[in-house]
């Protein structure tokens, strides 16, 4: 009941509703990209480079004759991979640290949040770089930077919430009647901070897009033959004034993900809780 509620007021939000069924068509896109893509997207023929968009490639072809749809496609599961992956990271290691951090408190809790605010003091792209750089270049340790540099974020927001739930009444009552540390945390912090951090987890997502083609822009994410929207603007950079279709068609597929993934978010965030206003 609580699920069909939400989907109702989130139905009523006319662009957070397009931007939910933009990003189930982009996870439909990458889990069917080879079946539906009309080209092998490394087929080069170099007898057609550089063509503008035309009846048979509508997106035209790159400095090699590839099918720029066809790699765009392809390109969608490095992005949809990145974003699974940069909150799953952080759900499984930052939320639960959060809220051990804000139940048992004292020292644990201090010394957790100094070490938490000492890496969010750095700039998410930035830290993203250095973790990149350190683990090398490549798609997988790219979402593994991403996901690690969400994990303060997800803790510190969990940390918050188990702050304020656990000085509830439910809780005090799990106290006296004998309930543990650990069963209180499951069975009563973790299901009433659950609506906060999955508002935070579609803003990541989107944001994660956006992070993983950065870093393969800069040639620390995905590495040939891998595909992704970034290392397409990274190859197409060069040839902006003679093939500009070249960009065009990742840079839209970038921009599209990461409104609608914040579109969402903000809808969500309004039909869990009416009570906020939408920013």
């Amino acid at each position: 009941m609580r699920f069909q509620l939400v989907f109702a007021r989130l139905a009523r939000e006319k662009l957070s509703f397009v931007s939910f069924f933009f990003l189930l068509v982009l996870l439909l896109v990458a889990i069917f990209a080879p079946s539906i893509a009309p080209y092998d997207p490394e087929e080069q023929d170099l007898n057609n480079i550089m063509m503008p968009p035309n009846s048979s490639h509508w997106l035209g072809t790159d400095e090699l004759g590839r099918d720029i749809l066809s790699r765009l496609l392809m390109g969608s599961r490095a992005a949809i991979e990145a974003g699974f992956v940069a909150i799953l990271i952080p759900l499984f290691i930052g939320v639960p640290l959060g809220i051990i951090s804000g139940y048992i408190g004292g020292i644990v809790d201090d010394v957790f949040m100094r070490i938490v605010d000492g890496i969010l003091a750095f700039p998410a792209i930035l830290l993203a770089l250095g973790i990149t750089g350190a683990l090398g270049a490549s798609l997988v340790n790219a979402m593994i930077a991403i996901g690690i540099v969400f994990t303060p974020q997800f803790a510190r927001l969990a940390r918050g919430q188990t702050l304020q739930v656990r000085r509830e009444p439910y809780v005090e009552a799990a106290k006296i009647s004998g309930a543990g540390p650990w069963w209180i945390m499951l069975k009563h912090i973790i299901p009433n901070i659950s609506s906060p951090i999955i508002v935070q987890a579609s803003f990541s997502f989107s944001f994660a897009i956006l992070v993983e083609a950065s870093l393969s822009f800069l040639g620390l994410g995905a590495q040939a033959p891998q595909i992704s929207w970034g290392g397409m603007l990274h190859q197409a950079y060069s040839m902006i004034f003679v093939s500009p279709w070249m960009m065009i068609s990742p840079g839209i597929a970038i921009l599209l993900s990461v409104l609608a993934g914040n579109f969402f978010g903000d809808g969500l965030r309004v039909a869990i809780d009416p009570k906020i206003k939408r920013t």
